[in-house]
């Protein structure tokens, strides 16, 4: 599974970062990406469409591996969701190799 975050309707709110912190990331703006941490996947990766090495395109094109053993607080970060934001995709390695 994969998952990105529409900045556009994203409000703020950071629920999904308090059910899947290993997943979402709140910015210095108030809204929150997606990354991939470490200890899941070997080297961390922040969707934020900053510059530099562990940094990646954020919104559509920033789309983050969620770890199995998230799948299913990822799947309730989206539920509840007030902005209804959160994007689910299945796994494609065509955006995995994109992305990098």
């Amino acid at each position: 599974m994969m998952v990105w975050i529409d900045q556009d309707l994203c409000t703020g709110d950071g629920i999904c970062e308090e059910i899947a912190p290993d997943v979402f990331e709140g910015r210095d703006d108030g809204l929150w990406v997606v990354k991939e941490e470490a200890r899941h996947f070997g080297s961390s990766l922040v969707f934020d469409d900053e510059d530099g090495e562990g940094h990646g395109p954020e919104g559509a094109r920033g789309v983050a591996r969620v770890p199995d053993s998230l799948i299913e607080d990822v799947i309730e970060s989206a539920e509840e969701c007030p902005g209804e934001c959160i994007m689910i995709e299945p796994y494609n390695p065509e955006l995995v190799a994109e992305g990098r």
